[in-house]
């Protein structure tokens, strides 16, 4: 048996040897469709990777309570493609965060309401900043680090902290914003603090803090920033009461929102996924174009395969002469389809990744290597070579030896 499968593995060898050019250009079209389904999977790695990460140097003992509705795939399909600021929506409130505040295993808790303003200073105006409302707590659950000054002093109830881009945006400077006021909802605001520029401009609370303003989250409301709780942070005492704890903050909100079940609540690797509904729905966008590809490449499989069958009708009719059997030739030619298709997997592999690595110069994004992945785009190479390499083999099978030995090109 293994010198059979040998003696197709040559056979099939030799003859894409013999058409190079033709086998090339048949593993890009696998290969294409292959890289662009590894470097999907590459950044989906690396923004999970990334969270996972920012909670891991958060500790243990983090929870994260976010809005969610118990709707259809299909419904949740739509929702993100209509719908870009899921907050909007939010069942959250800074009374949930303040209740949740008051619970025994608690350290610390801080409401994230997020929304979008127009901020004016002296001599410029950012129409659309990123707006945060939230408390001084946010510096314990969050790996937020203070360039200078200080974080929402409980004395200046209309103090904020900027990020660097805002700065530049706002003021003109990245460094020496401190003491600089700007115009929020006809509200004057004094900046206190600066943040550092983040590394990771992607988080586990799904806000770009280099982007934003970060206010007094009860202070925003009572001038009429209307803005809904996107999440909720949580820091608990230690990571034994983590269980406990969450089912204690469940039972609360239950009892809060009357039994209506329109909120999650996450923690350990519960919240590393990625925080945009947005970001999954585009990825799946792009996973099915890729898909589309991967098939286009596969019938490039079959149609040379097809020509090949044409070309080699005698060769199939003088090998059935001499004794070779249906299955000895159906195997001859899937055997060439499942090396054209797998050598255009590892084509493809090869190719996502170089281009991965060329975009994490440019981005935040490091390309994420995982076995995983490598053994999907194998099966799915192999797939791909079966599906579309069963038909042509089938053809070439079925010839008639007679007739195949009339034939002359």
């Amino acid at each position: 048996m293994a010198l059979l499968l040998r003696t197709h593995y040559s056979l099939a060898r030799d003859s894409i040897r013999k058409n190079r050019t033709r086998s090339f250009l048949t593993c890009l079209g696998i290969g294409i469709g292959v890289a662009s389904i590894i470097m999907i999977m590459s950044l989906m790695g690396s923004i999970n990777n990334m969270i996972s990460t920012q909670v891991k140097s958060m500790g243990a003992d983090l929870i994260v309570v976010r809005p969610t509705k118990h709707v259809s795939a299909i419904d949740s399909l739509v929702e993100g493609l209509t719908n870009s600021n899921s907050y909007m929506t939010s069942s959250l409130t800074l009374k949930d965060a303040k209740v949740i505040a008051g619970l025994n295993n608690v350290q610390a808790s801080a409401p994230i309401a997020a929304g979008v303003a127009t901020l004016s200073s002296e001599d410029r105006t950012v129409k659309s900043a990123n707006v945060i409302g939230t408390t001084a707590d946010l510096t314990k659950v969050q790996n937020l680090q203070l360039k200078s000054g200080v974080f929402l002093p409980d004395r200046v109830e209309n103090s904020a902290v900027i990020g660097k881009n805002l700065s530049l945006a706002l003021f003109g400077t990245g460094s020496e914003a401190i003491g600089q006021t700007f115009t929020l909802f006809d509200q004057k605001f004094i900046v206190v603090g600066m943040l550092e520029e983040m590394k990771d401009p992607i988080n586990f609370s799904n806000v770009n803090f280099d982007d934003s303003v970060i206010v007094n989250a009860d202070y925003l409301a009572k001038i009429g920033g209307n803005f809904q709780v996107q999440q909720i942070n949580i820091k608990a005492i230690n990571t034994s009461v983590l269980e406990e704890l969450s089912v204690e903050m469940n039972d609360l909100l239950f009892a809060e929102k009357s039994g209506n079940l329109n909120y999650e609540i996450l923690y350990g690797d519960a919240i590393s996924h990625p925080a945009g509904s947005l970001f999954t729905v585009v990825s799946g966008m792009l996973t099915v174009v890729a898909g589309v590809s991967l098939v286009v490449g596969g019938i490039g499989v079959m149609n040379i395969l097809l020509v090949s069958v044409g070309e080699r009708t005698r060769e199939i009719g003088i090998r059935k002469a001499v004794g070779a059997s249906s299955i000895n030739i159906l195997m001859q030619f899937m055997f060439e389809s499942l090396i054209l298709s797998l050598s255009g997997g590892i084509l493809g592999m090869i190719l996502g990744y170089a281009i991965a690595f060329l975009v994490s110069i440019v981005t935040p994004f490091n390309p994420y290597i995982d076995l995983s992945i490598v053994l999907i785009t194998i099966a799915t190479s192999l797939v791909i070579g079966v599906l579309f390499g069963i038909y042509p083999a089938i053809k070439a099978a079925r010839k008639n030896p007679i007739e195949s030995l009339r034939y002359y090109r």
